[in-house]
C-alpha cells in the first residue's frame, strides 16, 4: 500500500531501509501494520509516535503483555529457533546433534552461504550474514562503510571465522558514538589484508576441518553509505514506549534502525509489534 494520510494506527515492524543510488541518502520507510509512511520526506518536520498499550507476536500474531526477543511472544521465543542463542552465538550450532529446534527452518536459513564482513558504524567491527542479507544488515547498524571479505557455506563455520577475528577487532555497535556521526572513515581495504594475514594459521586451521573451499576470500570494493540526517545530535537521549508512551518531536534524521528527534532518539526495531499511532 502507499502512504496514507497520518495519523495511522498499526503494529510496528523494522523500518524499510534501501540505498537510493549513487551520491544520495538511504531511503526510510516506516510500517506500522499496512500502512507505509515516507521517512526522508518527513525530515524537519514533526513527527509523533504513540504507543497504545497494545502489543502482537510478530510471528503469531496474539497478544501479548511484553514482547520477547525484539517481537516475539514468549512461547514463540521459546520454541522459534530463529530465537535461539545459536542465532545470536552461531559457533555454538547444534543442528548436528539433532536438537535444532526447527530443522527445516535451520536448513533453509542457516545452511545457506555467509559472508563475514568489516564495517565502520562506530569504528572498526566485524560481522556475519546471510549473503541475501546484503547491504540490509548494514544499514540496520548505521555502518557508513562496509566491506564483505569471506564467504563461508554455512551460519556456524562463519561463527568461528568471526571468532578468530574478535581477537583483534569489536564486533559491536557503539549505537551512541553511531548516532553523534563522528565516526572517522576507515581503510577497510587495508584492514581486511592486515587482519587475514595476522589470522592466517587460524583461518588454515578452519580450511583443514571444514574443507579446502569452505573459506573464500572475496576481491570486492568497499561500499560506502550515506544517510538522511539533518543534524546528529550532540548528546545521546533515548525515548523508551514502555515509560513514556507518546514520543516525538521534530525529525532531525534517520540511521541505523533509530528516529533522531530534536528530543532525543528511539531504536524502533526494539519495539516490533508495538501498536502506535503516527502523526
Amino acid at each position: 500500500m502507499g502512504e496514507l494520510i497520518t495519523p495511522l494506527r498499526g503494529c510496528l515492524t523494522k523500518m524499510h531501509i534501501e540505498p537510493a543510488g549513487r551520491n544520495a541518502p538511504v531511503r526510510y520507510t516506516l510500517r506500522a501494520g499496512d500502512h507505509r509512511l515516507d521517512l526522508n520526506a518527513r525530515l524537519g518536520k514533526t513527527l509523533r509516535l504513540t504507543h497504545t498499550g497494545a502489543i502482537a507476536c510478530t510471528h503469531c500474531g496474539r497478544a501479548t503483555r511484553k514482547s520477547f526477543g525484539q517481537g516475539y511472544c514468549y512461547p514463540c521465543f521459546k520454541r522459534l529457533a530463529q530465537c535461539d542463542t545459536c542465532i545470536v552465538k552461531p559457533e555454538t550450532c547444534h543442528f548436528d546433534q539433532g536438537t535444532c529446534r526447527e530443522p527445516e527452518w535451520g536448513e533453509s536459513h542457516c545452511f545457506q552461504p555467509h559472508v563475514v564482513y568489516l564495517a565502520n558504524s562506530s569504528g572498526l567491527k566485524v560481522g556475519i550474514t546471510r549473503r541475501t542479507q546484503l547491504p540490509t544488515r548494514w544499514l540496520d547498524q548505521g555502518a557508513i562503510q562496509a566491506l564483505p571479505i569471506l564467504e563461508v557455506d554455512t551460519r556456524q563455520q562463519s561463527g568461528f571465522v568471526e571468532m578468530l577475528f574478535k581477537e583483534q577487532v569489536a564486533d559491536r555497535t557503539n549505537w551512541r558514538a553511531m548516532l553523534k556521526g563522528e565516526v572517522e572513515p576507515v581503510d577497510l581495504c587495508a584492514e581486511r589484508d592486515r587482519l587475514l594475514a595476522s589470522l592466517d594459521n587460524g583461518l588454515r586451521g578452519l580450511r583443514e576441518r571444514f574443507g579446502a573451499d569452505s573459506l573464500r576470500v572475496l576481491d570486492v570494493e568497499p561500499v560506502t553509505l550515506d544517510y538522511p540526517v539533518l543534524e546528529s545530535p550532540t548528546k545521546v537521549v533515548s525515548h523508551n514506549l514502555d515509560k513514556t508512551p507518546a514520543v516525538g518531536g521534530t525529525l532531525m534524521g534517520l540511521k541505523g534502525q533509530y528516529l533522531m528527534f530534536d528530543t532525543g532518539v528511539i531504536n524502533l526495531r526494539k519495539y516490533t509489534g508495538y501498536e502506535v499511532t503516527v502523526e
